[in-house]
C-alpha cells in the first residue's frame, strides 16, 4: 500500500496523481477545476483594453470551434477526475467543486451519476464582480460551489458551531458574500497576475473550517497558486496539491512557505455545545454570580420578572420552577431556554443568564 505524504504539491496530470494515491486517504477534496470557458476571441474594454480573462491552454478542451465536441472531451476528463477523487476520498469525507455557469451543471450531472449525494449547492456572490464589458447581458457576479458527500448516508464532518460563530451568532446561509482575490493577496508575476482564477483565502476559510477539523487532509487537484494550501496551513490542516505547471508550483511554494503554523492548537477547534459540561443554574449561585432574592427579567424586551430562590428555582407572580419551566410558562409556551430567556441587571446593563455559565465553563478548562 501507498504511503500518503502530505505538505507537498505532486507535479504531473491531476488523474494520474490521483490513481497513485491510497484509496480512502483523504478527509476532503476541494476542487476548482478548468470552466472551459469556450471564450471567442480577446474581450475588450470600452476604451479597447485587453481584459486580463482566462486564455490559457489548459481551459480548452476538444475543438473549440465545435461546441458539442468541446462538451464531450470536457465531460470525459470531468468523469475521469471525479473518479478518481472518490477512490482516494474516505466514505466519511466531503467534496468541494466550485464552477461557474459555464460548467457546473455539467459537472453536478456527472457527480450524480457516480453516486455523490450533495448536500448543498452554495453561492459566492462577489461584492467586487468583473463588469460585463459588451454590455449585452447581466454582469456575472457570482459563482457556485457544490458540497457533496459519498453516499446519502454519509457520516460527515459540519462544524456548525464554528460557521455560526463566524456569522455573529446567526446560522451560516448557502449564499456567501466575499470579494473577488484582489491587492496584495494576489499573486503577480512581472506585473501580470500569476493566476488568472485565484480564489480568496476567505472563501477556502469558510470551507476548511466548516467541513474539516485539525489534523485532517485536505486535497485539492487542480492546486494552482496554492490558495488551498496556505488556508490549510493556518488552519492546522494537513494538505496535498496536484499541480501540472511548474510556474504555478513556484509561486505555491513560496506562498505556502510564507503562512506560520499555529503554535497552540486549542485555537483551531470550537468546543461543540453538546460536549460541554452541563452547568446547573444552582451553580451560578454557588459560585456567587447571583444570589437569592436577586430578580431576573425575561424575554428581550424584559417584561416578565422572577425571583431567585436559594435552591436555584425561580418564583414569578403566578409560577414557580426551574428557569426553563418559569421561562415557558409566562409565556404560555411549551418550552423555553432559560439561559437565554432570563437577564440579570449589572451596572445598569441586562445580560443573559448564559453569559455566567459560559463563564463557569470557562474557569472549569
Amino acid at each position: 500500500m501507498a504511503t500518503l505524504k502530505t505538505n507537498v504539491i505532486l507535479q504531473g496530470d491531476c488523474v494520474a496523481s490521483l490513481n497513485a494515491l491510497p484509496a480512502r486517504s483523504v478527509d476532503l477534496v476541494f476542487a476548482d477545476p478548468p470552466y472551459n470557458l469556450q471564450l471567442g476571441g480577446e474581450l475588450l474594454r470600452p476604451n479597447n483594453s485587453r481584459v486580463d480573462g482566462v486564455d490559457e491552454e489548459w481551459d480548452r478542451f476538444g475543438d473549440q470551434s465545435n461546441p458539442s465536441d468541446s462538451f464531450a472531451t470536457y465531460d470525459r476528463f470531468t468523469r475521469d477526475w471525479l473518479s478518481a477523487a472518490r477512490r482516494v476520498l474516505k466514505d466519511e469525507g466531503s467534496l468541494w467543486v466550485i464552477g461557474s455557469y459555464h460548467n457546473i451543471y455539467r459537472v453536478g450531472a456527472i457527480l450524480q451519476d457516480l453516486g455523490f449525494w450533495i448536500l448543498n449547492d452554495v453561492v459566492w456572490t462577489k461584492t467586487n464582480p468583473m463588469p460585463n464589458f459588451r454590455g449585452t447581458r447581466f454582469t456575472n457576479a457570482h459563482e457556485t460551489l457544490l458540497w457533496c458527500v459519498k453516499a446519502p448516508n454519509a457520516r460527515y464532518t459540519f462544524n456548525y458551531e464554528a460557521m455560526k460563530n463566524l456569522n455573529d451568532g446567526l446560522q451560516m446561509r448557502s449564499d456567501w458574500m466575499l470579494p473577488l482575490c484582489t491587492g496584495s493577496e494576489r499573486l503577480k508575476s512581472d506585473g501580470k497576475k500569476t493566476h488568472p482564477t485565484q480564489k480568496p483565502e476567505a472563501l477556502l476559510y469558510r470551507i476548511l473550517l466548516a467541513t474539516t477539523n485539525p489534523g485532517d487532509v485536505i486535497l485539492d487537484p487542480f492546486f494552482g497558486t496554492g490558495t488551498t494550501g496556505a488556508v490549510a496551513k493556518k488552519l492546522g490542516r494537513r494538505w496535498i496539491g496536484l499541480e501540472r505547471d511548474e510556474t504555478y508550483i513556484s509561486a505555491a511554494r513560496a506562498r505556502i512557505n510564507a503562512v506560520r503554523e499555529v503554535i497552540d492548537l486549542s485555537v483551531l477547534t470550537t468546543p461543540n455545545k453538546r460536549n460541554e459540561p452541563r452547568i446547573p443554574f444552582g451553580t451560578v449561585l454557588e459560585r456567587g454570580y447571583l444570589g437569592p432574592g436577586d430578580l431576573l427579567w425575561g424575554g428581550e424586551r424584559r417584561r416578565w420578572t422572577a425571583k431567585i430562590r436559594a435552591d436555584g428555582t425561580l418564583i414569578s407572580a403566578d409560577h414557580k420552577g426551574s428557569i426553563h419551566q418559569v421561562g415557558a410558562a409566562v409565556q404560555g409556551a411549551p418550552a423555553c431556554n432559560g439561559w437565554t430567556f432570563w437577564h440579570f441587571e449589572q451596572n445598569g446593563e441586562f445580560h443573559t443568564i448564559d453569559l455566567l455559565r459560559q463563564k463557569i465553563r470557562a474557569e472549569l478548562h
